[in-house]
């Protein structure tokens, strides 16, 4: 991780779960961490707590599903912190609806955060990254039902798994561009089973939130040290996909 000191990263979805056990890793690593959230007053809690940290974790009110934001939010970025060197696509949603009669706003709003956003802040970073000459990291953060949609008692899943498999062929897509383009630069996904985070609050309240809650589960940290695992590697390896279960997890 020593190439990486000092070096700023972007963390979407950073106000709780996983991005602020993330950022909160990543900023102990000395890194300088811009935490993109629309609850930013949990970012700044985050960032008091670490004011004795190596690294730095600045706070950045960012709505992703809004393009304008994206863009304002990394120009703030580049222009205070410095070009990012990682981009870990943390946010993501799931909504409780379903196929057969849902709403359509719930389903583009799943899409507009798990995949959209994903690409947008994609884009602004990869070109951030090549217009430096900067051999980078992106990292998305995928699940398992980016590989297969798991059975549960009532199907109520919808579009989630969907707006994830794309996750799962934009990794793929991405890295053969980067590879195409020689820019040094490497993408992972990282596909968790259940972790327990305020995510299964977007769960159908009909007793598959219940039934998840009794599932084994990930910690947040787990996957943050997942994160630093990935960034470790030397230059010449990439870690394509890295799936990390709880030991005995139905899926």
């Amino acid at each position: 991780m020593e190439r990486w000191e000092g070096k700023v990263a972007l963390v979407t979805g950073a106000s709780a779960g996983m991005g602020a056990a993330i950022a909160k890793a990543l900023v102990l690593k000395g890194l300088k961490v811009a935490g993109l959230a629309r609850r930013i007053d949990r970012i700044q809690d985050l960032a008091a707590s670490l004011s004795d940290a190596p690294g730095q974790l600045h706070p950045v009110r960012c709505d992703i599903t809004n393009e304008d934001a994206i863009l304002k939010s990394f120009k703030w970025i580049s222009e205070n912190l410095g070009p990012v060197h990682i981009l870990i696509n943390n946010a993501g949603l799931t909504r409780p609806t379903n196929l057969v009669d849902g709403a359509t706003e719930e389903w583009r709003r799943v899409f507009d955060v798990n995949v959209m956003a994903l690409c947008i802040c994609t884009r602004e970073a990869v070109r951030i990254m090549r217009e430096n000459n900067i051999s980078g990291h992106v990292i998305h953060m995928n699940a398992i039902a980016g590989h297969y949609v798991p059975s549960m008692p009532e199907p109520n899943f919808n579009v989630y798994p969907a707006s994830k498999f794309a996750v799962t062929a934009l990794t793929e897509s991405l890295r053969q561009e980067l590879r195409y383009h020689k820019t040094g630069i490497k993408v992972t996904s990282i596909s968790p089973g259940v972790v327990r985070t305020e995510f299964q609050e977007g769960f159908p309240d009909d007793g598959t939130r219940d039934a998840i809650a009794q599932m084994p589960a990930l910690r947040p940290e787990d996957i943050a040290e997942a994160v630093i695992y990935i960034l470790s590697t030397p230059p010449h390896v990439q870690v394509h996909e890295l799936t990390v279960h709880p030991l005995g997890e139905l899926f």
